[in-house]
């Protein structure tokens, strides 16, 4: 499906005060950007933004920061909390791809929330579950790593589950159908749509 593409939304979004700008200079002490100490969690492709602005409500001794590809897609995350006064919420227009120029030894938790699925075999490497990418993860993590993953494609669970294994990652908690496990969910705008329609939800969670 094409991205639409909402005129003005680069400029919009740069001028969000939830967006930090030049993020790349805050490698190694994105701690500054909140003023405190707290944990970091951050979650790759962000999308609108529900669930990080849920889970920072919910958890206001966390700092989170969305990350997100596209603008015409993040403005629609800004433009819901502008108005609002979220301290530990903040998010970075960029591509994951060079996540690992970004952070360095200070995330905590790492949310993969309905990645694309990418399901052509040459395309492998670029699932945010794969090698390719749990490599740059690795000097990311302050000090355990942990990774939380929710998606509706069998598929790039299964293999993800493989690749996390493969790389030394211990699984915690696994639901092949979270919402019958639990209760109190944070939802994407993904997750809401296709639980609503019966489809099942995985979700697992690793460390290492």
């Amino acid at each position: 499906m094409r991205l639409k593409h909402i005129k003005g939304a680069e400029e919009e979004v740069r001028n969000s005060k939830y967006v930090i700008e030049d993020y790349q200079r805050y490698r190694g002490k994105f701690e500054t950007v909140f003023e405190n100490e707290n944990p970091i969690h951050i979650e790759i492709g962000m999308g609108k933004g529900n669930f990080i602005i849920q889970m920072a409500l919910k958890y206001p001794n966390i700092n989170f920061i969305g990350i997100e590809k596209y603008d015409s897609v993040l403005v629609k995350a800004t433009r819901k909390v502008e108005q609002m006064q979220i301290p530990n919420l903040r998010f970075i227009l960029m591509d994951a791809t060079y996540i690992e120029t970004v952070f360095s030894k200070e995330i905590d938790t790492i949310y993969l929330n309905f990645s694309d699925p990418w399901p052509k075999v040459r395309h492998t490497k670029r699932r945010l579950s794969s090698s390719n990418f749990l490599q740059k993860y690795d000097n990311l993590f302050k000090e355990k790593k942990n990774i939380i993953m929710k998606t509706d494609n069998r598929a790039l669970f299964a293999f993800s589950i493989i690749s996390f294994t493969e790389y030394g990652y211990h699984i915690e908690e696994v639901s092949l159908n979270l919402h019958e496990d639990e209760t109190d969910i944070v939802e994407t705008e993904y997750e809401m749509k296709f639980s609503s329609l019966g489809y099942p939800i995985y979700w697992i969670k690793v460390s290492k």
